[in-house]
């Protein structure tokens, strides 16, 4: 999973990041605009791993991960004054963490001269539709070349459809997530790694003195509800001091600041809601690792995550729910309290899934 953090210059983004991947990045990586991409890797914290560690102590404990990427301030107008190469770098990720400051501060001018949430998330989205839209408006010029050639096909034709709805939608100030369009016309777009049809979480930059946010942010919560987008208010700058702390001293860190978690798992557990993901678990004394899978993946997919041969070879998966694992104490006792389940290849994988995969090959 690769989220890209994006924002308007000064917005705390790249503070975000950094408190984020605490500093596990890779820097120097270079986009298709030449400017610096930072990227980071963050393990996931799972209990759950945890305590399946715990009961094998396994020579290698490999949690789920996201990868962050770091790119550089958006300022408005960028698109029309043809920096979109550096929005372009966006158009691998899987979703946007959209970092918008909430709060202002003397020390930190603001791009735009003075803070306001709501006009510079509206001003960064701008940045995307207008990326999008010229995008679209050019692949419909090749299109209406092609079928006045004779070289339309049916599947062609569709796409062009789409592709009109999409330009006319962008053209009236409308996210391409919000135009209402059906599974097999998004697949038709994919290819295309529209901006605006991202999933994406609109983060308030908040301050120190409200870090869960309040009347500040307000209308930027607004907003993301109106545009389809998940909200988090956070505090780049206390996520940044905990960053620094170790485990001990953030906890009393955040219990004196009346936070009950640090920011930086809500933001990754909304990542994986926002992307409809799931965590499975295989153990042993070897290895227990979490594997990430879409919701809705069958066990045969997910016996593919792990090796092609797993797939291949596939004859049952035995499944036990993680707690009630956890509550026999023992894969065996589970099994014993018949709470193990022989399932076929099209079982639909549940979050909390521990399973062994029979196969042969």
């Amino acid at each position: 999973m690769n989220i890209g953090i994006v924002g308007l210059p000064s917005s705390g983004k790249s503070t975000l990041f950094n408190a984020l991947t605490r500093g596990a990045a890779e820097t120097g990586r270079f986009g298709s605009g030449r400017a610096e991409i930072n990227q980071g890797r963050v393990l996931v914290p799972d209990e759950r791993l945890g305590w399946l560690a715990g009961v094998y102590s396994p020579k290698k404990r490999t949690p789920a991960s996201v990868d962050f990427l770091d790119a550089p301030g958006v300022r408005p107008g960028d698109s029309a004054r043809g920096a979109a190469s550096l929005i372009s770098d966006l158009r691998t990720v899987e979703a946007l963490l959209q970092v918008v400051r909430v709060f202002p501060d003397d020390s930190v001018p603001s791009p735009s001269g003075s803070v306001d949430a709501v006009r510079d998330a509206q001003d960064l989205d701008a940045e995307f539709l207008l990326a999008d839209l010229a995008v679209a408006e050019n692949r419909l010029k090749r299109l209406e070349s092609d079928r006045s050639k004779g070289l339309s096909t049916p599947e062609l034709a569709e796409e062009e459809a789409v592709l009109g709805r999409v330009r006319d939608g962008l053209e009236e100030g409308t996210a391409i997530r919000c135009l209402g369009l059906d599974r097999r016309e998004m697949l038709r777009l994919k290819g295309f790694a529209f901006l605006s049809a991202k999933p994406q979480i609109l983060v308030g930059n908040v301050g120190e003195e409200e870090p869960g946010g309040g009347s500040a942010d307000a209308g930027l919560r607004q907003l993301a509800s109106e545009t389809g987008r998940e909200y988090l208010a956070v505090s780049a700058q206390i996520e940044s001091e905990i960053a620094r702390m170790d485990e001990e001293e953030a906890g009393a860190f955040l219990e004196d600041l009346g936070i009950a978690e640090a920011s930086r798992g809500r933001v990754i557990r909304t990542c994986f809601d926002l992307l409809s993901l799931i965590s499975f678990f295989t153990f042993g004394e070897d290895e227990c690792k979490a594997w990430t899978l879409p919701k809705g993946s069958s066990a045969v997919e997910a016996a593919g995550k792990i090796h092609s041969d797993i797939s291949r070879g596939f004859i049952r998966a035995e499944i036990e729910p993680f707690e009630e694992f956890k509550a026999a104490g023992t894969w065996a006792a589970a099994k014993d309290a018949g709470k193990f389940r022989l399932e076929g290849r099209d079982y639909v994988m549940r979050d909390g899934d521990c399973v062994v995969f029979r196969f042969n090959v």
